[in-house]
């Protein structure tokens, strides 16, 4: 082995996240240029049915008005033309009135079906693609980013944002637009009748703007407050569930209902406030259009005595003329639906609020940095010609080359996959200002066991995150086969590295999916091959359905040394040149130890193993036993040397 070095250097530590909790997903500003990334992701995915709720949505809006248009007609051409010259003088007017308001209706009507209908469709289609596109996303993150972010927070996004979105554009961006639309066209129809009475409107107007401001901007605060607080509480919840073995040991159930209730409380106090802000906006906006349609009922009545000119876009085009009865009632129509629509917009503005609050949640999940691989070595299966020479081949011959092509001499050589691992003078922090391994220099051959041990925090499992790139290096190099990590593709290196970690995950599914998940290729007999290895297959054919039996919940009805010997028979099922096992069997008992180490000895026959341990007799067979504290490696050498030194190990 290398001798243990003293490093003088001072490294550049690469940049990121330290690990733990880290800066939660939740956040309360909502994301400048969210709803265009919004409005621009719906038109990619659904262009003509977007334009085909445009158009509906114009229709709609526009029919909304007919009542108060044709109220005007209907007063002014038909009932007082009629008290006048007789019904009989007016007959034609009124049935080609009725006759257009009818159709004008249904074709608000089949506006409307079509409206909602094809919304339903968008709406649910654009869940779909924020799911599919963030699941996408989260697969090509690294490692760091699930370190530094609460699970909880991040299942967040795959419900409660995306829902706030999902009604944000199924119901409060369609809203929100055919209330403008209405809004611009009756404000148009009231200054072609009259300039007089829309400037009261207008007035009473700006009051309801002036509450919109205040109140619906309080609003909108307290409810993106709220989708963060729930977040925040739905993390600590999904801890709180992970970890209740460990409450209920330690009696810690006051202390977590205790914690439970300050997230709690937050959410109380943010959704009552956005609750109080929003119930109490929708009464007092009702008010003031109340207030605004007797006064304006007042005014009119008051013109139409004193005979007062009317003013308006009409009187310049078509000449002045006094106020008449039907203006009067048209314009009260006018002014409801109007003070209705101020009052639809401001409802919607919490809501809306929400909605871009989630969408920038998951955007910005869309625009984490994706894990950056540069490597162009990839790995192949590979047979000998007939002179001994590697070559690339589709077979399954049970022999791998790493493929390296040469730029500079356009040339490429096969390189066989053996398992060779060499660390020189490795420097490695997770920050930039806290380095955790100082000059670690190290080799394994294939087919020798290397065993790391050391106190907590060592740097042991930091090793073999380097090894497999979760991390990449500060300084140094590292080489596999003679070949720089760096340069090898990121998912041909991880494909021959079997790994078992401590904490097992196992999926839902059968004993036999989980096997093979080591290898998706792999045959029923192979798998059982693996578990047989392992010595889980003993275990396994006494479960109910044996390799048939269904494991749910990471396989809670199973003991934790079932699940290690499933996991570990999984990472054989791989068959790769180097296994790393960290702290694999220490949820095992010495018994199935002595088995597990049994199966051990017959895989590790042509393979590197890397095993991080704290019992002996779990190291003691290695070729080499690296000794570390803080982050350096103080003494190494086989388990009889190392006792000989009478040194830490």
């Amino acid at each position: 082995m290398a001798e243990v070095k003293t490093n003088t250097r001072r490294p550049t530590m690469p940049k990121g996240p330290m690990r733990g909790r880290g800066m939660p997903v939740a956040k309360g500003a909502i994301k400048k240029g969210t709803l265009p990334r919004l409005l621009k992701m719906m038109f990619k995915y659904y262009k003509w049915q977007a334009i085909i709720i445009l158009l509906c949505i114009f229709l709609n809006s526009f029919g909304s008005l007919v009542a108060s248009l044709f109220t005007k007609t209907l007063v002014d051409e038909v009932i007082t033309p009629g008290i006048k010259l007789g019904l009989g003088e007016v007959q034609g007017t009124f049935i080609s009135l009725i006759i257009t308001m009818a159709l004008a209706y249904i074709v608000v009507v089949l506006a409307g079906f079509f409206w909602h209908r094809i919304m339903a469709t968008v709406a649910q289609g654009m869940l779909y693609h924020f799911r599919e596109d963030m699941f996408k996303k989260m697969q090509t993150l690294p490692i760091k980013y699930f370190d530094t972010h609460a699970h909880g927070e991040i299942m967040s996004l795959y419900t409660n944002d995306t829902d706030a979105t999902r009604q944000l554009i199924g119901q409060s961006l369609p809203t929100l637009l055919s209330s403008s639309l209405t809004l611009v066209v009756s404000i148009s129809f009231m200054l072609w009748y009259s300039f007089w009475l829309a400037l009261v409107v207008f007035v009473c107007t700006f009051a309801m703007t002036m509450v919109v401001k205040y109140i619906g901007g309080n609003s909108a605060k307290y409810m993106v407050a709220q989708q963060t607080s729930l977040a925040e509480e739905e993390g600590f919840i999904e801890e709180m569930m992970k970890g209740q073995k460990v409450v209920k040991v330690f009696t810690h159930e006051e202390k977590a209902k205790e914690d439970f209730d300050k997230y709690n409380e937050k959410l109380f106090h943010d959704s009552e406030q956005a609750h109080i802000f929003g119930n109490i906006l929708g009464p007092i906006l009702s008010n003031i259009g109340n207030f605004t349609y007797v006064l304006l009922a007042i005014i009119g009545g008051i013109l139409f005595t004193i005979q007062a000119p009317n003013v308006g876009i009409s009187s310049i085009i078509e000449g002045i003329a006094p106020i008449s009865i039907g203006m009067i009632i048209a314009f009260l129509g006018l002014s409801r639906s109007f003070t209705q629509i101020v009052n639809q917009m401001s409802q919607q503005i919490s809501m809306i609020a929400m909605g871009l609050a989630g969408a920038s949640r998951i955007f910005a999940l869309m625009d984490e940095e994706s894990e950056v691989d540069e490597g162009y070595v990839t790995l192949v299966r590979a047979k000998r010609d007939e002179n001994g020479e590697l070559v690339e081949t589709t077979e399954r011959t049970g022999l791998w080359a790493w493929k390296h092509y040469h730029k500079e001499k356009n040339t490429t050589t096969y390189i066989e996959l053996k398992g060779d691992i060499v660390m020189d003078m490795v420097d490695f922090g997770y920050t930039p200002d806290k380095q955790v391994l100082y000059d670690i220099s190290l080799y394994a051959k294939p087919g020798q066991k290397i065993a790391f041990v050391g106190a907590t925090g060592a740097g042991k499992t930091t090793i073999t995150n380097l090894i497999n790139r979760f991390y990449d290096i500060a300084d140094g190099k590292v080489r596999y086969d003679g070949i720089n990590i760096n340069k090898i593709k990121k998912a041909d290196l991880r494909r021959s590295l079997g790994i078992v970690l401590q904490d097992t995950n196992l999926f839902t599914g059968t004993v036999m999916d989980n096997i093979r998940y080591g290898r998706l290729d792999a045959t029923d007999e192979e798998c059982i091959e693996a578990a047989k290895l392992a010595n889980a297959h003993d275990f396994i054919t006494r479960l109910p359905d044996g390799y048939d039996t269904m494991l749910t919940n990471n396989g809670a009805n199973l003991s934790q040394g079932q699940r290690q010997l499933i996991s570990i028979a999984r990472a054989e099922v791989a068959d790769t040149p180097v296994m790393i096992l960290d702290e694999a069997t220490s949820s095992i008992d010495t018994r199935t130890e002595a088995l597990v180490a049994d199966g051990m000895d017959k895989l590790m026959h042509g393979r590197t193993v890397f095993v991080i341990a704290h019992r002996l007799s779990t190291v003691r067979n290695s070729d080499a036993i690296m000794v570390l504290d803080h982050g350096r490696i103080i003494e190494r050498g086989t388990h009889d040397q190392l006792i000989e030194q009478k040194g830490v190990y």
